[in-house]
């Protein structure tokens, strides 16, 4: 069919409040908005400032309430343990319904913070509707992260409870979340009121009494009471109020927390889920991240749910879960129409099946097409897809921040003519511009620095968690009138755009966002270290993984494999796996400018074999032979 992106979005530029307020008619309110926007509200305006709300309400009561209630909500699919567990909306309804009424009984009301800190399993989900069914702001934190990093959010959100599991599971091997969880309340300041824990069969979790709930046993509570006539309404809260905190790393170290609000956040997802995605109500649904991630929050948890849909969520790895033909097995079995993946995974599998034999094992009759998204998909991970899927693969751009696609082709409007390197063109709602170093914005096929023209659009983020001047400094200052996204790209004479990569030191690492600078803090507290720089080096399958540089004090008396597994150990009890930290390299000298800043650019460019000019500010160029020597070349 012949696409309406260009009419659509024709006529968002047009009228964007007015339509704002149209897709908004899809949202069940308690008091409907009556004005889109407030541009005197908040940091740069606030979206539907006068309605009123409840995001779980639209989740799961009014589907049950319109027929739904049969229909599969959730399809819990994990080969880590070899079960598999369906919800239906009224089922998934009682669940909340009951972790709501525990949480309630823990004194956790409108306004409250809860940290989620959960596998992939349904009660992350359900933590996380409980959370918004009684106003409370959730905050998950990736299980892959240590116990420091749970500390450092534990004290910037000052939870009243936090809700974890005994373990996560991963191929070959257990992950013990207790004693991390345990590990980082000891080193937080502030001391959460409870924990609740879901005790897996896997391993069992010793409790702290006093502090340690029973994930079951509050639920069997709830259930007999709720069952004898207790309610557990929804709380009314205003469409700005916030939904959930998500911390992302900064560049400082210190992690930032993206406010989500309700409402606007809600009227984004709805509309995202067909016009985007192309996925309608009933059809199951997709998207193989982790609900520690942003895509995790948006697709696959809220997106799906309020829009009807089924949606999977998966508890393994594209490979060794038992094979890399795992994913086709999923789309067949539960009749998947679209899936949302990292290119990571589809490298992976790649690697395994080189000739794309695996998917002709499969009826994929019903799936329509592949989103990749998270970092960037190169050519020839599309085209090997393409050719053995038989369907649309579609790149497309967006961050945490911003909640949900910024550029995408997008499917429910009528796919666009692919063009490889670009995540496809610019969603109604955002107005991309690039940008020169003064703020000038640059024409068609210039490169330059991607920012998008304020307001952000509903479901983007309003301001950092108790923290509004970071995030004027943090994204607004740099172009005034603008959202500084820190990426570099351009747009090409058809309005694609194309995203070069990242302007500042967050790497990304398997389409999880990273901070350089804070291993760099883990690296430095090594007794032997005396300065380093870590740098993202190009990797075929992740992305990008971290590469560190060290040099050592004149006293060190460690050899360099010693200094390379000491290195490498302190970055994963910091930051955790996820980290991807393996590689530490001794060289006797950085790279520097004459006022002392590290050449990290040029590194990366050394390390990654491009061409680079020798920068006019270094202060002794004979420190990049260095680097190639230590490179062994």
């Amino acid at each position: 069919m012949e696409s309406r992106y260009h009419a659509v979005y024709a006529e968002w530029q047009a009228d964007p409040e007015g339509f704002w307020l149209e897709q908004a008619k899809a949202i069940d309110w308690v008091d409907a908005p009556t004005k889109a926007f407030d541009a005197e509200a908040g940091v740069y305006g606030r979206w539907f400032p006068d309605a009123s709300c409840n995001t779980c309400y639209n989740a799961l009561d009014r589907h049950v309430a319109a027929g739904r209630a049969d229909q599969t909500a959730i399809i819990h699919d994990s080969p880590v343990t070899g079960t598999q567990r369906k919800l239906s909306y009224a089922e998934l309804l009682a669940e909340v319904k009951a972790l709501a009424a525990s949480l309630q009984d823990l004194g956790v009301t409108k306004g409250d913070r809860v940290i989620i800190y959960m596998p992939m399993v349904p009660e992350a989900a359900i933590a996380m509707l409980a959370c918004a069914r009684l106003g409370a702001v959730h905050s998950v934190v990736f299980g892959g992260f240590a116990a420091r990093e749970l500390a450092t959010r534990i004290d910037d959100c000052r939870p009243k409870a936090v809700l974890s599991a005994s373990c996560g599971i991963e191929p070959g091997r257990t992950v013990a979340y207790k004693p991390l969880l345990d590990k980082a309340i000891e080193l937080a300041a502030h001391k959460p009121e409870a924990t609740v824990i879901l005790q897996r069969p896997q391993l069992h979790a010793a409790m702290t009494e006093g502090r340690d709930h029973d994930w079951a046993g509050l639920r069997d509570k709830a259930m007999a009471a709720i069952a004898a006539g207790r309610d557990v309404p929804c709380t009314p809260v205003k469409a700005t109020d916030p939904l959930y905190i998500l911390y992302t790393s900064g560049t400082t170290g210190q992690p930032k927390g993206v406010v989500r609000d309700n409402g606007g956040h809600m009227v984004a997802l709805q509309w995202s889920m067909e016009a985007l995605f192309g996925v309608k109500a009933g059809e199951v649904w997709w998207a193989a991240s982790d609900v520690g991630w942003v895509v995790g929050h948006s697709y696959i948890v809220y997106g799906p749910l309020l829009k009807g849909c089924t949606a999977v969520l998966f508890e393994g790895k594209p490979i060794g879960t038992p094979d890399a033909g795992t994913f086709w097995r999923v789309i067949a079995e539960h009749g998947v129409v679209a899936l949302f993946t990292a290119p990571t995974a589809i490298r992976g599998i790649r690697k395994e099946d080189p000739e794309g034999e695996l998917p002709r094992a499969y009826d994929l009759s019903k799936f329509r097409t592949l989103f990749l998204a998270g970092e960037r998909a190169d050519t020839e991970t599309i085209r090997w897809a393409e050719k053995a899927l038989g369907v649309p693969v579609i790149d497309h751009w967006w961050q945490t921040e911003s909640g949900w696609p910024i550029a995408i082709n997008p499917a429910g409007l009528g796919l666009l003519p692919v063009k490889y390197g670009s995540p496809g063109v610019t969603v109604p709602g955002y107005y991309i511009q690039i940008l020169d170093e003064s703020a000038k914005p640059l024409g068609r096929g210039e490169m330059g620095a991607i920012a998008l023209r304020l307001p952000l659009p509903p479901g983007a983020l309003p301001t950092l968690w108790n923290a509004d001047d970071r995030f004027r400094s943090a994204y607004l200052d740099a172009y005034p009138g603008y959202y500084a996204t820190a990426d570099a790209g351009m747009i090409d004479q058809e309005g694609y755009l194309y995203v070069m990569g990242r302007t500042d030191d967050v790497i990304n690492v398997a389409g999880h966002r990273l901070s350089t600078g804070e291993m760099e803090e883990a690296v430095s507290t090594h007794p032997a270290v005396a300065e380093c720089a870590v740098i993202g080096m190009r990797d075929e399958l992740k992305g990008e993984l971290p590469c560190g540089f060290v040099v050592l004090k004149n006293s060190n008396l460690l050899s360099a494999d010693a200094i390379q597994d000491e290195v490498v150990a302190l970055v994963r009890e910091r930051i955790g796996p996820v980290a991807a930290f393996r590689r530490v390299i001794v060289v006797d000298r950085l790279p520097k400018t004459r006022s002392g800043k590290i050449l990290r650019g040029t590194m990366k460019k050394i390390v990654d074999r491009d061409a680079f000019d020798m920068p006019a500010t270094i202060e002794d160029s004979s420190a990049l032979d260095d680097i190639e020597r230590a490179l062994g070349r």
